[in-house]
Parts: C-alpha cells; sequence; structure tokens
C-alpha cells in the first residue's frame, strides 16, 4: 500500500534531478537506485519533516539546489536515527555540479580521523560544517565560513576546524567549500532526499551467459603463468618487453605490479609505492622487474611506473616526460619535475636509444569508479599522450581496476564480471573515452587489503599480462630490423 501525504502519493513525487545528473551521481555509488524519499518544497523545510521521511532508511543521498544553478550535496552510508552521536563514515562526501557549465561533479571526500556528520534531531549535516536547511529554513549554512569571519561563533556541539573536507584546490577551505561547491549562494530553492539502494544485476539471477569466457581454474591460471614465463620476445635483441603505467592519481599503476609480482613470488609483496593520497605517490621512473619466485631468474617482462596523471598544468606527469620515456630516453629512479619536461643529456640525445629501451606497449590504468567523473582537462591530457603513442606505432589497452567496487556482484564474486551488465557498461564506456576498443579493455582486481593470494584475482591479473605480451609482440613483428 502506497505511504501517502494528505491526497498525495510519495511514490508520484517528481524530483528535479535530471536523469543524466542522476546517472553520474550514481556512478560514484556503483551500481544503485535511488528512491525519493523527501523533497522540501513539498514536505516542508523543517527538521521534524526530514526525520520523519529519512530516519533509519539506510545510505542515503542529499541533492539541494540554489538559484545560482549549482547542484549539490552529499552522501552518507550510516542511516539517520537522531542518536546524538558523532557518526563516523569512511564512505561520505560532498559533491558538485559547479553550475551549468560543468558537467561531471567534483567530488570531496571527508578526511579521515573527521566525524562525517552529527547525527541529532537537527537537519542534515556534513562534517558539523555544512547544514543544510539551517534553522528550518531554505538555506545552507557553511560553519567553516562564518567561523572564519567570526571566530565567536556559537555553535551547541564545539568549533570544528575548516579541514573536515579534503581539498586539492589550494586557498582556504573555507573559500573553497563556499565557492566550489555552491558558489556562494546561500539560498536554496529545493532539497531532496534519496534512498540508495545497491541493484542486484538481473543477469547474474538469471545465470546467463557471459559476455566474456573465462576460465576460473587452477589449471588455467598455472596455464598462464608458464606461458608467461616461457615467453621469448620476436626480435632477439629484446630481452625483456617493456610495458609502460599510465593513469590518473590513485588508479592502480603500482598496485598492479605489486600483484603481479605476488603472484610470481607466491606471496604479497608490496615493493612499489602503493595507497591514495591526493597527488601521486610515485615520484620516480621506475622500471620494475618480475622475478619467477625469490630465487628465479628474472621474467620477460618489465612493468614501467610512472606519476599519476594530474589535469592541472604544472603537476602530475608531464605529456612530454611521457615522449622521452616512450623513447628509451628516461632512466630509472629518474626524479619527475612537473614544472620541468625531462631533458636527456646532449650526447644521449644524439643518437636513438636501443630497441631494448624502448617501450613496447602503453597500458592506461583507470579507477572503475571514477572513470564516469573523469574531468574534461584529464580527458585531454589523454588524447594527447594517446596521440604520441600512436604516431610511434606502439600498441595501447586499458586496465580498469577496482571492479570490486565499482559493482557490489563482483565484491560478492570476482566471477561475475563478465556476467554484470554494469561492468559491461563500465567497459563500454573506458573504450569511449580513452579511444581503444573494447576488446583492450580488461577488468582487473589488483590485491590492496587481501593477506593471501586468490585465484580468480590470480587469473583476471595474468590473462591482462598476458594480452600485454601479446601486443608487445605485435610491435616487434611490424618494427624494421634495420
Amino acid at each position: 500500500m502506497k505511504k501517502r501525504l494528505g491526497n498525495l502519493s510519495l511514490n508520484s513525487l517528481t524530483y528535479n534531478l535530471t536523469e543524466e545528473k542522476r546517472k553520474q551521481l550514481c556512478s560514484l555509488l556503483g551500481n544503485v537506485e535511488l528512491t525519493l524519499l523527501y523533497k522540501a518544497s513539498v514536505h516542508g523545510y523543517h527538521a521534524s519533516s526530514f526525520h520523519q521521511r529519512c530516519d533509519h532508511q539506510g545510505p542515503t543521498l542529499l541533492v539541494a539546489y540554489n538559484r545560482s544553478g549549482y547542484i549539490f550535496g552529499g552522501y552518507t552510508s550510516v542511516e539517520y536515527a537522531q542518536s546524538g552521536r558523532d557518526i563516523t563514515d569512511e564512505s561520505a562526501f560532498l559533491f558538485s555540479f559547479q553550475g551549468v557549465q560543468h558537467s561531471n561533479p567534483l567530488c570531496i571526500k571527508i578526511n579521515s580521523g573527521y566525524t562525517a556528520r552529527y547525527d541529532d534531531a537537527g537537519g542534515p549535516n556534513f562534517g558539523q560544517q555544512l547544514y543544510f536547511c539551517y534553522n528550518n529554513q531554505p538555506v545552507v549554512y557553511d560553519q567553516s565560513v562564518n567561523a572564519f569571519y567570526n571566530r565567536a561563533v556559537v555553535n551547541p556541539f564545539g568549533f570544528r576546524p575548516a579541514t573536515t573536507f579534503e581539498f586539492n584546490q589550494g586557498g582556504g577551505a573555507f573559500t573553497v567549500i563556499s565557492a566550489t561547491l555552491y558558489g556562494n549562494d546561500t539560498q536554496l530553492t529545493e532539497c531532496e532526499v534519496y534512498k540508495v539502494e545497491q541493484k542486484k544485476d538481473p543477469q547474474i539471477s538469471a545465470k546467463v551467459k557471459p559476455w566474456r569466457n573465462v576460465e576460473w581454474t587452477a589449471k588455467r591460471r598455472d596455464e598462464l603463468m608458464k606461458m608467461i614465463r616461457n615467453y621469448k620476445p620476436m626480435m632477439t635483441s629484446v630481452n625483456q618487453i617493456r610495458i609502460l603505467m599510465i593513469g590518473p592519481v590513485g588508479a592502480g599503476k603500482s598496485s598492479f605490479f605489486n600483484s603481479i609480482n605476488s603472484i610470481f613470488m607466491g606471496r604479497m609483496t608490496s615493493k612499489a609505492m602503493s595507497g591514495s593520497a591526493g597527488t601521486s605517490l610515485t615520484t620516480q621512473f621506475r622500471t620494475y622487474p618480475v622475478k619467477d619466485g625469490r630465487e628465479g631468474k628474472p621474467l620477460p617482462f618489465v612493468l614501467c611506473d610512472t606519476m599519476g596523471l594530474e589535469e592541472q598544468s604544472g603537476a602530475g606527469l608531464d605529456i612530454e616526460d611521457i615522449s622521452s620515456i616512450l623513447q628509451g630516453h628516461v632512466p630509472d629512479r629518474y626524479k619527475f619535475n612537473p614544472t620541468a619536461p625531462f631533458q636527456p643529456d646532449e650526447q644521449k640525445a644524439s643518437k636513438p636509444a636501443s630497441l631494448q629501451e624502448k617501450i613496447h606497449c602503453v597500458v592506461y590504468v583507470i579507477d572503475a569508479t571514477k572513470i564516469s567523473l573523469m574531468s574534461d582537462k584529464l580527458e585531454e591530457k589523454l588524447a594527447a599522450i594517446r596521440k604520441k603513442v600512436n604516431s610511434l606505432g606502439i600498441p595501447q589497452m586499458a586496465l580498469m581496476a577496482k571492479v570490486d567496487e565499482a559493482c557490489p556482484d563482483v565484491e560478492e564474486d570476482l566471477q561475475n564480471v563478465y556476467i554484470t551488465s554494469y561492468i559491461k557498461t563500465k567497459v563500454q564506456e573506458v573504450s569511449s573515452r580513452l579511444g581503444v576498443p573494447v576488446s583492450c579493455v580488461l577488468p582487473v582486481k589488483n590485491y590492496s587489503q587481501e593477506l593471501e593470494l586468490e585465484l580468480n584475482c590470480d587469473v583476471l591479473l595474468l590473462t591482462a599480462l598476458q594480452q600485454m605480451l601479446n601486443f608487445a609482440d605485435d610491435y616487434l613483428d611490424d618494427v624494421d630490423p634495420v
């Protein structure tokens, strides 16, 4: 039976969120469905109205609108319950569509160690810093701004410093929140709250045929490891295939090397620095050979790691540096300088590098949870890199990492990766944005928090590595031997 407000069915409420923006917000959350719980223009801006409809509903997404055309808000995975407690929520974030000229939302994570929100009888707040429907009015109240201009601001929960949210835009946090998030316009025209529910892919329930065939067996893993061990480059002048990993900060480039190294070592390893940070943890150009076991011989490939790509100019890996790496001029452990591209010494620059020193395959590593949020600037950088790689005739492919984080069905069982339609759409999106064929986009799950190796992870990772070697063969087969 439908719940009603007077003569109005809640199921008949219309929401302001466009279908395009709904899809973009859902991409931040995985394969989810949004159900409208609360609409301030209908139910009122009172905190009691909000709690009546939103308490004990599980994860929720708040979407606010102001007169300047900004659409902004926040997500919390912990339900509202008026518990009177600080809520820790590592999944919480703020977002903003910065006016009509921006197509992708800015995503702002709650800083680790800070309270994501305070669960009281008042209106929704994030970080005890940003309050929606403040004092039962159609306004947003940013405590960090008011605390900056008035240090004596009275807050019954105590002063919260303006570092609750992670920002990399520079400048004071108070200006970033107020200007970037909602354009300094505190007047709301609407405020909506949606229930966030994970969707079960019907393809999995129906046990449909996978859209790619993978043999998830120990026998297949052993076959892949044997093929990689016995691989020999097509050119006798090349002892090891050099594979260059390129991608945004935190996408999983270093983690891929650690994962491959772990498989052949038979235990978890962490040779390459990896993790989550606002800027690249990799600051040097590193060439990582992999041994076949602790005392084993080096395997016939080298994984080359670079700084992460960043959208700002003067930050992250420079495109000119990539050009130098591709042509074999950059030495191992060269420390990148984002403000000045690599300059080879005159003696080395006067003669081309040997085929052994050059890159034989380029692999773009993309975070499956963030592909829909890729900025125009970052997409332009990748396009410029792709153009340069194409001019050198080097084959390219893409790894779509963190597929388990992007889809709960895959998190539950990695073998669902080629059954779920959600991952298939993400593969197609990576293909479209990077300009590589769908057949050249391979989903993987790197080892991150596991203590033991897992068969399904190994099969996906080794399949991707085998494909890289195949592509490198195609490149060497086309190289003029003279």
